[in-house]
């Protein structure tokens, strides 16, 4: 007698298959039925959980083609090794993505005041920002905000995020951020008179960051008080050398940086 398969699906009409990939710790993939993405963090009784960019959890089923990895349907597998194993983590306290490639640089930008908050923003944000394609640009001084946001032409498609030092009730910053700002272009900003005071003193191993008589240079008055030599220069690289992560920065400043960073990748 013929045999036949149990199977009469014709074979046009059977999936393709699709990769298994073992749901390892760190492992990215997105959840196609509500768009969640995020790094496993655990594997257990035939279920992954999740945890995204900001410290959200879900569940959700091992289930065949129930994921997408870079794009591409997968089923995750259970891995050798299934105990649950908290994921690295990037400067800013983000779940790293191992291996990523920066993406494609994205027509929205966020510019800051000067040189140093960029090399700030830079040291625990990079990895980040190289992930969403954010590219940080520098004004050298807020004065020329109001021609540059003009000759940027925020819209839909290309968001204008911007950091100012020293935004404050009645101060000119704040005069100048509130003729720009519109429906595509957000100025925010932190309460320090400069960024170097956005770094904890503890870490920089200081009581605290000293009282500057007004009208004398800043950051050269910080140097004389603390005793550094006048060199601003290496002062600033000593300050920078003493920021590993987001925990060595003042609060008001790394939820103005996040929320800038939301505002310019966020879809219309």
């Amino acid at each position: 007698m013929r045999q036949y398969s149990p199977d009469l699906t014709p074979p046009w009409k059977k999936p393709k298959p699709v990769p298994e990939v073992p749901a390892d710790p760190g492992l990215v993939v997105e959840e196609p039925g509500t768009g969640f993405c995020g790094a496993v963090i655990g594997c257990e009784a035939g279920t992954v959980t999740l945890e995204d960019r900001f410290g959200k959890h879900r569940v959700f089923p091992m289930e065949p083609r129930g994921f997408l990895l870079e794009g591409r349907v997968v089923t995750l597998v259970r891995p050798a090794s299934a105990a649950p194993v908290r994921p690295s983590r990037t400067a800013s306290g983000s779940v790293a993505v191992p291996g990523a490639r920066a993406r494609v640089a994205r027509a929205g930008r966020i510019y800051v005041e000067g040189r140093h908050d960029a090399e700030l923003v830079e040291r625990v944000w990079g990895d980040d920002l190289r992930v969403e394609g954010v590219v940080v640009e520098y004004l050298e001084g807020v004065d020329d905000l109001p021609a540059i946001v003009e000759e940027f032409a925020p819209g839909p498609d290309a968001r204008l995020g911007v950091l100012v030092d020293h935004l404050v009730p009645g101060s000119k910053e704040s005069r100048i951020a509130a003729a720009v700002t519109s429906e595509h272009a957000l100025v925010l900003g932190h309460p320090y008179i400069d960024i170097w005071e956005a770094v904890k003193p503890s870490s920089v191993g200081i009581a605290g960051w000293p009282r500057v008589p007004r009208g004398e240079d800043w950051k050269t008055g910080v140097c004389r008080a603390l005793g550094w030599p006048e060199n601003t220069g290496a002062a600033w690289q000593h300050v920078l050398s003493r920021v590993h992560s987001y925990k060595d920065l003042q609060p008001e400043l790394l939820g103005r940086v996040e929320e800038l960073i939301d505002f310019v990748t966020a879809p219309e």
